[in-house]
């Protein structure tokens, strides 16, 4: 749609996370060097949590992208799912047909293929997002396959990636064991200001854009802080901002066209007010005035008023 008003090879403010836009800010980075330190020294369980939009699937997908040529992996994110549902997941996604199997005999498939790929010096990394979503029998089927293991190696890691009410459902006291494995917890931040500036630039560079300032200083600012630092908000304003100013023409976008951006993502003002309770009137001229005035009690003042409406 802007691509050619603004010189874009490809959409800068889309939703799938490609690992090529993928914005390294401190807390980013620093989670992302986290998560490769721990599947590279074999420590069983990690996490990753932070607040929707945060960025995690495409840091996990970067760092599936470093891993690829030393680590086989599985990636699940149907997390509304039983305990044997999700094992069937597992298998399948590494490789093995669960049909016609029950669980003993999955487990031993799958102790069979770790123990093939560590003989061969691969790891097994399973992924699992929206880890929250997971009920308690679920992560307690998760924390017996991490029992995979031999004396000196571990033969499959786990990774958890959640928002907060991950680490509130691992904090519960029946998840102590489960809790105890987990050896590596990642997090991630807002954006600062001069990080959604720089986040913004980036993008734009990987799309292919080579002009000048796209965005003005103040529509900069008001990105930083409409979207609260949240990559997942900054990428909706900018592209409502980019649709924009197409439709208007413009080169730049501007403070005014960030405005109406917000203005449209604006979802609470197009919900429905809540009704405010009238009292039910007299069918006299009378009775209708004081839904008019409901705080007037003065004598004079009401026939002031029904003198005024032509009753008296």
């Amino acid at each position: 749609m802007f691509l050619d008003h603004f010189r874009l090879r490809e959409q800068p403010f889309g939703v799938t996370p490609d690992p090529r836009f993928l914005f390294l800010s401190q807390a980013h980075r620093e989670a992302l060097a986290t998560l490769f330190y721990g599947v590279e020294a074999g420590r069983g369980f990690l996490t990753i949590i932070a607040e929707p939009g945060m960025g995690k699937t495409t840091l996990i997908v970067q760092l599936l992208e470093r891993l690829r040529n030393s680590t086989c992996t599985a990636f699940l994110f149907q997390t509304d799912c039983s305990s044997q549902e999700l094992l069937r997941y597992v298998a399948s996604d590494l490789g093995i047909d669960p049909s016609g199997l029950d669980a003993c005999a999955l487990h031993q498939r799958l102790n069979e293929l770790l123990a093939r790929r560590m003989l061969a010096g691969q790891r097994t990394l399973i992924v699992v997002d929206e880890a929250q979503n997971l009920d308690e029998s679920a992560l307690e089927t998760l924390r017996l396959l991490s029992n995979c293991e031999t004396p000196r190696n571990k033969l499959l890691q786990i990774l958890l990636s959640g928002q907060p009410q991950l680490a509130e459902k691992l904090a519960r006291p029946s998840l102590a064991q489960l809790r105890q494995r987990i050896s590596i917890v990642a997090r991630l931040k807002a954006l600062t200001a001069p990080e959604t500036a720089r986040y913004i630039e980036h993008r734009l560079e990987v799309a292919g854009y080579d002009g000048g300032p796209l965005f003005s200083r103040g529509a900069l600012e008001k990105i930083a802080r409409h979207s609260q630092g949240v990559p997942r908000n900054i990428n909706n304003l900018c592209f409502g901002a980019l649709s924009i100013g197409y439709a208007l023409n413009r080169r730049q976008i501007d403070a005014d066209i960030v405005e109406e951006a917000v203005s449209d993502l604006d979802l609470a003002s197009l919900a429905p007010k809540p009704q405010q309770p009238v009292r039910r009137a007299d069918a006299s001229c009378f009775g209708q005035l004081r839904l008019s005035y409901p705080d007037v009690t003065s004598a004079s003042v009401w026939r002031a008023a029904l003198a005024t409406a032509g009753v008296v």
